[in-house]
């Protein structure tokens, strides 16, 4: 059952088979765990907000086609944009009151962690060097970078996640790219590889 389709797994839960919801929240938990701490009002309340997710999956469900083939792909990329969307939905329901301030909070706190630079160039990850620089752009400039860099949804999708149009997902994504690119700088030069992917995201449109 692991290596179910969504769609079959949703119908195997439906019916009453328990242990195939467990396979979905194994396959997404930690996706939308990560998108849900760069969002705003994350951090300590990413774990509750993808809780919420789950229960609203397991109580209304999405629609997916039966999927065969080639078709697997696509069904489960429909149930992943709906994850994400309703991620999203959740988190800002919960931080709509006290999201300024924990966003001025935040900013602070990493600005002073990252002063000079010393702590990303003595970074042995580049992942986690990547996470800190993510975390001093701007909120819509980070949200639709980790939707793009981490979990690989096209523009388009991202597009439905955040209901922004796709020249304004495009846009943020090109100028997250440029700050980002400036301050891994340091990073890149000792691993070329996160460049590499950088300049190819700079040119994807799909």
């Amino acid at each position: 059952m692991n290596h179910a389709s969504d769609s079959t797994l949703l119908e195997a839960y439906q019916a009453g088979r328990t242990h195939a919801f467990t396979v979905l929240v194994e396959r997404y938990q930690g996706r939308l765990l990560r998108y849900a701490r760069f969002l705003p009002g994350g951090g300590d309340q990413a774990e509750d907000v993808v809780q919420e997710v789950f229960l609203r999956l397991a109580r209304t469900p999405p629609a997916l086609p039966v999927e065969a083939g080639p078709d697997r792909l696509q069904g489960r990329s429909r149930l992943a944009s709906w994850l994400f969307r309703v991620t999203r939905n959740c988190a800002m329901e919960r931080i709509r009151s006290d999201s300024r301030r924990r966003l001025r909070e935040r900013s602070a706190a990493m600005l002073e962690a990252s002063e000079g630079g010393q702590q990303m160039v003595e970074a042995n990850d580049t992942r986690q060097a990547v996470e800190r620089c993510l975390d001093q752009l701007k909120q819509d400039q980070r949200e639709v970078l980790v939707l793009r860099l981490f979990e690989d949804r096209s523009y388009r999708e991202i597009s439905e996640i955040t209901g922004k149009r796709n020249g304004t997902v495009a846009w943020l994504i090109s100028e997250g790219l440029k700050s980002l690119s400036r301050s891994l700088s340091p990073v890149l030069a000792k691993n070329p590889h996160p460049a590499s992917r950088i300049g190819e995201l700079k040119g994807e449109s799909r």
